[in-house]
């Protein structure tokens, strides 16, 4: 590990708890995490090594055109405020081949974008953040709740170094518009009271509060070992 300079990270937002232990382990190494999209061929955005900015995606490639927009209205949102990420480049796919359902296209400012699905915010120097998949927030009180950033908050405070193979707790909503409840599923010997003390010292609001705990003897995971969320979702379905 001492020969080790450079790490680049993607796929899944990285926690804040591998920053910390690359930093203990090599404090010379430098991560830079980037965002990417298959659809994309796939490199959307990196963190630069000269300044790389941790929780951060880094910019945007230069050979792409952008825009962060509020999905109810259409339009671009301001500085700091989160929006889906449209995205314009000689790097994007054509279309799905066959495909009933649309083709991931959208019409915005009379151009075509691929529309990444993503909720991204972006600062004064053009560095993105980002916030999650659409489909993984949920409307309540009038706002987008995140649901992976209720769940970074746990997994922060309750996850890092357990010692445990594989994910400990994942956090999803009941399947309901109206007014869906957040429920966090766990293999850990947690209270749900302990569970939103943490979601406060985080700064959430108590929008974000853990309605229903459910305690699993494992989470389900994909092949890729990513949680699988559709089986939570079923499993919330079938109780």
């Amino acid at each position: 590990m001492k020969s080790l300079r450079l790490v680049f990270t993607g796929a899944e937002k990285c926690p804040d708890y591998t920053y910390q232990a690359l930093k203990k382990i090599n404090p010379q190494a430098i991560l830079c995490e980037g965002y990417g999209i298959t659809e994309c061929s796939p490199l959307v955005s990196i963190n630069r090594v000269e300044n790389p900015q941790p929780g951060t995606i880094g910019r945007v490639m230069p050979s792409m055109e952008y825009a962060i927009i509020d999905p109810e209205t259409n339009r671009r949102v301001n500085i700091g405020d989160q929006g889906i990420l449209l995205v314009r480049g000689p790097n994007i796919f054509g279309g799905y081949y066959g495909s009933k359902n649309g083709d991931g296209f959208s019409a915005f400012e009379e151009k075509r974008w691929y529309n990444t699905g993503d909720f991204v915010k972006e600062d004064n120097e053009g560095v993105l953040t980002f916030c999650g998949r659409k489909k993984r927030f949920i409307k309540l009180g009038g706002e987008m709740i995140s649901l992976p950033a209720i769940e970074n908050a746990l997994l922060v405070n309750f996850s890092a170094n357990n010692g445990h193979d594989g994910p400990t707790l994942a956090v999803e909503a009941t399947p309901t518009d109206e007014r869906p409840e957040i429920v966090l599923f766990t293999t850990l010997p947690i209270s749900r009271e302990e569970a939103n003390q943490k979601i406060k010292e985080a700064g959430l609001s108590p929008l974000h509060n853990i309605r229903i705990l459910q305690k699993v003897e494992a989470i389900p995971v994909l092949g890729t070992g990513k949680t699988d969320y559709k089986q939570l979702q079923k499993m919330l379905v079938d109780a």
